[in-house]
């Protein structure tokens, strides 16, 4: 038995390294193809048939009613423009026409009310941002084909900032022939992008081939192979010895690699805002956190623009405000450092004792743990003797839901522009974050202001509103941001075009440097 154990085992062992050989042979044998274009994320882009969207945005494969333009606002993709009646309970759209879907079928009305009616099944859970009605459309009653391209949403209450929340993730239209009838895909996902999927092996590459039939711009590039190299070394390594030919995704690069890899000259780096923010979540259920000064000490005592010089090269903004700075309703403050202040709000709270805190950061992340110690080197002088801890993500979710923390490091995307969506999760006694951090924020005024401008029509009011939410919790700090992110891109400069976007790069836009068609 035992040496029929070991042969089976064997016989794995061979099938499963000559499988990883041939799929290394296959990207090497497609990268002699000068027409092709290898890249590399973190993570597989296209986490398939069970992820609520089946592949990111960042593939160009499927596109949404809505997008949103340099300013991170609504503009028209597959909708190509809509009406607003009786104060924001109804919506109309008119949708695009001469569009297909990959597979040749036509994209309609009937199309988008079948990408409802799965949605309506429930929420999916994606690696990006889940697909969930109840989010994107909420007091959502009724929607209807009012003509072959046209289609209505009726709501309960008013929903002025609709267009916000269907900004790309709200509002994703697939060909209806490859759900399933539990909502999953039953194929992979049949867009109408320019680019198609031909090939998705999960966790090592998919394979991505121009859309020749696009309605738009078509791309330039004939073909892309996207790799998941989820080690950073791994993948400077790949860029640098020519394996692939840049990186994208969040967490493409980190700064000290963008830095290293500027120094070669077929290499080139470029930077744009990101959606992404930075923050240390802090207990606001338990002491010393609960206390308003106690955050407000922690906050002061941060030296972020220290920590973003030196830490991260300033590729990332320092900030105070939990609102991204690529959200239309951000407002800038300036970012204070005063330790004189931090440790006399500190003596208030603790009074002449010290108070031993477990700072848990994200192990996977390289560059948590020397942040980490930075801050806890800064905290020690108001009271706080920091313990870090470093901990698997999954496992931090789970402490954090059950209350069973002091500080953890963490970081939010914003999935679209809207800054009452932004807002409404980190501080409305209901917001998803507010309670799964375990923040125990609640603000009468500030829960007034959201409740009010929810039916706030003037553009100009709303915004007066927003800025004094951020002037609260500027000041509260129910969690406390560090910095808003920078997407960082690194390339070959064989390519042509390879901007970053506040969100990835914009595929269809990359060629190569010299015609190779």
């Amino acid at each position: 038995m035992k040496n029929i154990l070991s042969l089976i085992l064997l016989v794995v062992t061979i099938f499963t390294i000559g499988c990883g050989r041939q799929e290394e042979q296959k990207i090497n044998s497609e990268k002699h193809d000068k027409n092709t274009v290898v890249l590399a994320a973190y993570r597989h882009l296209a986490p398939g048939n069970k992820d609520g969207l089946y592949c990111s945005r960042i593939l160009d494969v499927w596109e949404p009613l809505i997008t949103k333009d340099d300013d991170n606002k609504p503009a028209p993709c597959l909708a190509i423009n809509w009406e607003m009646r009786d104060g924001g309970k109804e919506w109309i759209f008119h949708l695009r026409q001469d569009v297909y879907f990959h597979n040749g079928t036509k994209f309609n009305a009937d199309s988008v009310i079948a990408n409802f009616d799965r949605m309506k099944k429930g929420y999916k859970r994606s690696s990006f941002y889940g697909l969930n009605m109840e989010m994107y459309y909420p007091t959502l009653l009724k929607y209807e084909k009012l003509d072959e391209y046209t289609i209505r949403l009726l709501f309960k209450e008013a929903n002025i900032n609709e267009l916000y929340k269907m900004t790309d993730f709200g509002s994703p239209m697939y060909a209806p022939e490859c759900f399933a009838d539990d909502g999953n895909f039953k194929s992979v996902a049949i867009g109408t992008g320019p680019y198609k999927i031909t090939e998705n092996v999960l966790n090592k590459y998919v394979v991505l081939e121009r859309n020749d039939n696009y309605w738009g711009i078509k791309g330039k590039i004939k073909k892309f192979i996207v790799r998941n190299i989820p080690n950073t070394d791994t993948r400077y390594a790949a860029l640098k010895s020519g394996e692939i030919d840049g990186v994208v995704d969040i967490n493409a690069i980190p700064p000290f690699l963008a830095d290293e890899i500027q120094k070669d000259p077929r290499f080139a780096v470029d930077k744009n805002k990101s959606t992404m923010i930075r923050y240390l979540c802090v207990n606001g259920n338990k002491f010393p956190f609960n206390d308003v000064r106690m955050r407000r000490a922690v906050s002061l005592a941060i030296d972020r623009k220290n920590l973003v010089h030196n830490m991260y090269l300033d590729y990332a903004e320092p900030t105070a405000n939990i609102l991204n700075y690529t959200s239309p309703g951000y407002k800038a403050f300036p970012v204070e450092y005063d330790l004189q202040e931090a440790k006399r709000l500190a003596h208030e709270v603790l009074g002449n004792k010290r108070c031993e805190i477990t700072y848990c950061i994200n192990g996977n992340e390289p560059l948590q743990k020397g942040e980490a110690e930075l801050i806890a080197y800064w905290l020690q002088d108001i009271g706080l003797d920091v313990k870090i801890q470093a901990i698997e993500y999954a496992t931090l979710s789970k402490m954090m839901r059950k209350g069973d923390f002091n500080i953890v490091r963490i970081q939010k995307g914003l999935a679209n522009g809207d800054p009452f969506s932004a807002l409404y999760t980190f501080i409305m006694p209901d917001g998803a974050l507010n309670v799964s951090n375990s923040s125990g924020y609640n603000n009468p005024e500030v829960t007034e202001l959201m409740n009010k401008v929810k039916h706030i029509t003037d553009e100009a009011e709303r915004q007066r509103v927003f800025d004094r939410v951020q002037e609260i919790v500027v000041y509260e700090q129910p969690v406390i941001p560090l910095f808003n992110d920078m997407n960082i891109v690194a390339y070959n400069k064989r390519l042509k075009n390879y901007k970053p976007l506040i969100y990835g790069v914009d595929l269809s836009k990359v060629e190569l440097a010299e015609e190779n068609d």
